[in-house]
Order: structure tokens, then sequence, then C-alpha cells
């Protein structure tokens, strides 16, 4: 991985965010297909654009895949893993309530950083990714109250692997960073090949019958569910990981603003509210990592 700042790398991992943003109004977009047929299909191509960025640049692909167990086990792990428990929540427990669960991720992000070198965990960031994850919650819910069943709790305990697996990934990614970006080419392959298995073993095949369902498949494999998993390697391994995290409760926010402009959803009062805890959270989240890059710069 070319050497790059951290801010610069910071900004990069941030567009993992806004690519997700969008995978809510291609997911509608795509219609009735099965959740695993969704991701066998768009992790090949997620997969596709690293291959292709590898042989643009003159790079090996056999040298980007020659990588130890380790790393491979984390990777899969974390694409596949993740959208494994999080599709196993969604159909043992009401979507709300496990969505939420689901959510606690980028706060575990914030937590877990403080065991990295040369990381602080500053209070900002705590109360940032609170307030985060509470603005989170008004839109999950919206506005209304949860109802945690002890009937549900196969969805809720996949939904609680789901956050542990990415924000697991996430940190993890930064004390393997040696691993460079292109592996994530091979991780999206894997994880397309255990979806494909997984759909075969327990849902029935569904294509895409418009224009539009197949162009919403290509949007998720190219962005959401592709470019996103690259730009996020390098802000967790290169950028300000704490900030990131914080940063990562406005995909939320910003995917009902998409739906709400795409026709999909409408617009709830209760959004202005999420907004301001959301943008509050991130606002203390950059000012702790301000405040920590200047007390860390060795005096003239």
């Amino acid at each position: 991985m070319r050497e790059i700042g951290r801010g610069t790398a910071t900004a990069i991992g941030f567009v993992a965010v806004l690519l997700w943003s969008l995978l809510a109004l291609f997911t509608v977009g795509s219609g009735d297909i099965p959740p695993f047929q969704l991701a066998a299909m768009c992790f090949p191509i997620g997969g596709l654009i690293g291959l292709l960025d590898i042989q643009r640049r003159g790079g090996s692909i056999r040298t980007a895949s020659a990588q130890p167990a380790k790393i491979w086990a984390l990777g899969v792990a974390g694409l596949f893993g993740y959208h494994f428990f999080y599709f196993t929540a969604l159909r043992n427990a009401p979507a709300a309530e496990a969505g939420l669960i689901a959510y606690l991720w980028p706060l575990l992000i914030v937590l877990f950083s403080a065991a990295l070198p040369g990381e602080r965990l500053r209070t900002g960031h705590v109360i940032g990714a609170g307030l985060g994850f509470a603005g989170a919650a008004l839109i999950v819910s919206d506005g209304g109250a949860f109802s945690f069943d002890g009937a549900n709790g196969v969805g809720f305990g996949a939904a609680i692997i789901c956050a542990l697996l990415w924000s697991s990934y996430s940190v993890l990614s930064r004390v393997v960073g040696e691993a460079p970006t292109d592996t994530v080419a091979g991780f999206c392959l894997a994880a397309g090949a255990l979806s494909l298995i997984c759909h075969l073993l327990l849902e029935h095949t569904v294509w895409p019958t418009t224009a539009l369902e197949w162009l919403s498949v290509l949007g998720l494999g190219l962005g959401p569910v592709g470019l996103a998993f690259y730009v996020w390697d390098i802000g967790v391994k290169k950028g300000d990981i704490q900030l990131l995290g914080v940063s990562s409760y406005a995909a939320p926010l910003l995917s009902t603003l998409v739906l709400i402009l795409a026709g999909y959803a409408e617009a709830r009062p209760v959004l202005l509210t999420a907004t301001g805890l959301i943008v509050a959270g991130s606002l203390l989240a950059a000012m702790a990592s301000l405040t920590g890059a200047t007390k860390a710069k060795p005096e003239p």
C-alpha cells in the first residue's frame, strides 16, 4: 500500500460510509432476490473490481493472494461472517431491534481501538459514539420503543455476533496492516462462493425481472458490496479509526435520506433529532482526535 497521510486515509475510509448509505436503495431496487443469492451475485463484482485494478497497475494477483491463513480467516470472517449473521438476525428477530444491535459495531470499533498501538481512547470518542448510537436508534425505531422479546434470542444473538465480527475485522485489519488492500479482492470472491453455498442450501432462486433490478444488483456490487470494502480497508489501516467509527453512524441517516429522495420513504420529524445527535457525536469525536493529534506533536 502506498504511503498516504492519516487525514487522507480517513477521508478515503469515509467514502465507504457514503457508499453504504446506498445499500438500502439498491437493495430495495433489486426486487425480491433472496439475501444470500443477492450476496452471491454482488460479492464477485466487488472481487472483479480489485482484480481489474491489480491488472491495471501491473501488479500480481498471485502475490496479493499469497497471504497467511490468519489474514484469509480474518477477511472472510469479516465480509462473509458479517452478512451471514446479519441475514440470520433478520430472519429470527424483528428488523428494527436486530438492526439496532447489529449497529453496535461503530461503537465497538471506538472501544476496541483503545487496544491498538499508538491509539488513545478519549472521552470525546466515547461520548460521540454514544450520541451517534442514540441517533441511529431513533432512525431504526422511527422514534418509537424497542421490544427485546426473549423468544427472539437466536436473532438477537446473531446480531451481537454480527456487530462483534465487523468491529473486530475493522480493528484487527490495522494490526495486520502489512497485508495489501489488494487482498480484499480475494475476500470478496471467497465471500461470494460461501454465499452461493448458503443460497443453494437455504433459498429458492429468484432472478431479477427488470432492467432496474439488474442495475441495482450491479450498483450493489460496484459500491456498497464492492468498492466500499477497499476504501474502508485503507481507512482503518492508515486513518483515524476512532473518528471513522463514530462517523459511521452517518450511514443509517444518509441511507434514510436517500430513500426519501428516491420516493421509497417519507420524511419523519425524528430525523431532525437523529441528525443533531449524529452530527454532534461526529464533531465531538473529531475534536477529540484533533486534540490528541495536537498533543502528540513534538515540541519545536
